[in-house]
């Protein structure tokens, strides 16, 4: 099979969730506190379907099982990566995740290093992205005080910044944000915290995982070096956020218009997520469209391909460990 495998996303509502998946992409959301578009899932949690070709009305999890051959032969268990959008209408809960060891033993699944390019920000948007603890003595301590003000750091935000999210990074996306997240394919998250807010559907307050998190959080907090890379194909501008053992992550923009032929080096697929714009997408002389709000993904038989028109895409792959 010579063709892309175009996906159905999975929709998950969370109470900090809003409507702009609809608003900004045309996505069918189930209610007006959708949070999370799981564009490219094989998790349990929440499988994207593929929506053309031979398998069509495949779940993700379901193709990575039978047919590992467009995936290069993979090895690992589980499809590694997850492509998602996140709709930050409200804050977001402070919170960390567990490296591959950690959850292993604890939680039978991947761990979670993530990535966020920004896809929008209100004027005074922030995040939360590390903290100030030297020790983690430390940190227990002005976790158990509650010194949020003094123990967490803020950074600004806007459209087009990106954020290299290690497991062990306390973060959180504050309210106005849009951000397009590659992670590994895992939903643990231990909530550090969550401003005392109460669950609409259960009255409570939600569970918070203090022991855990200052277990895997790193400790003192190190902003990690990122050594992007620019260059051009064909038109378009390519900048390459960042290649790590679990993924590296590409922005494409042809915003301004015009075509790029793409050769694939050493990954054995692609995910691809239209951010923007319009175009197509050809393959051994085969047309597709391309439109703003689509998810795909480039097989392994897919080793070469030209895009034109004005779009702008971010793209993964999996990197040694995935």
């Amino acid at each position: 099979m010579i063709e892309p495998l175009f996906l159905k996303p999975y929709f998950q509502e969370k109470m900090w969730g809003g409507t702009r998946l609809k608003s900004e992409f045309g996505c069918q959301i189930p209610s007006d506190h959708t949070g999370e578009c799981w564009a490219i899932s094989a998790h349990p949690h929440g499988r994207a379907i593929v929506e053309n070709g031979e398998f069509s009305g495949v779940p993700l999890d379901q193709l990575w099982q039978e047919h590992r051959e467009l995936f290069g032969n993979a090895k690992g268990k589980v499809f590694p990566l997850l492509t998602k959008i996140l709709d930050a209408h409200r804050d977001l809960s402070v919170q960390v995740h567990p490296d591959d060891n950690y959850a292993a033993e604890h939680e039978h699944e991947l761990g979670k290093t993530e990535c966020w390019y920004i896809i929008a920000a209100k004027p005074d948007a922030k995040l939360i992205y590390g903290h100030t603890a030297q020790t983690r003595a430390e940190l227990a301590e002005m976790i158990k005080q509650q010194k949020w003000q003094q123990l967490l750091r803020y950074v600004p935000v806007k459209a087009g910044d990106f954020f290299y999210v290690p497991s062990g990074t306390i973060h959180a996306l504050g309210a106005g944000i849009m951000a397009l997240e590659t992670q590994q394919s895992s939903d643990t998250t231990y909530r550090v915290y969550d401003f005392d807010r109460v669950d609409p559907t259960t009255h409570q307050k939600r569970q918070l995982h203090l022991q855990q998190s200052i277990d895997v959080t790193n400790v003192p907090h190190v902003d990690p070096r990122l050594q992007s890379k620019k260059y051009r194909v064909g038109d378009a501008q390519v900048i390459q956020y960042v290649e790590t053992d679990f993924f590296a992550v590409y922005r494409w923009d042809l915003a301004g218009g015009g075509t790029a032929n793409f050769v694939r080096k050493d990954a054995p697929y692609t995910l691809m997520s239209v951010l923007s714009g319009s175009g197509q997408l050809q393959i051994n002389g085969q047309d597709y469209s391309l439109k703003k709000g689509q998810h795909l993904i480039l097989p392994f038989q897919v080793k070469s391909w030209k895009i034109s028109g004005q779009l702008e895409i971010i793209a993964s792959e999996p990197g040694e460990k995935s």
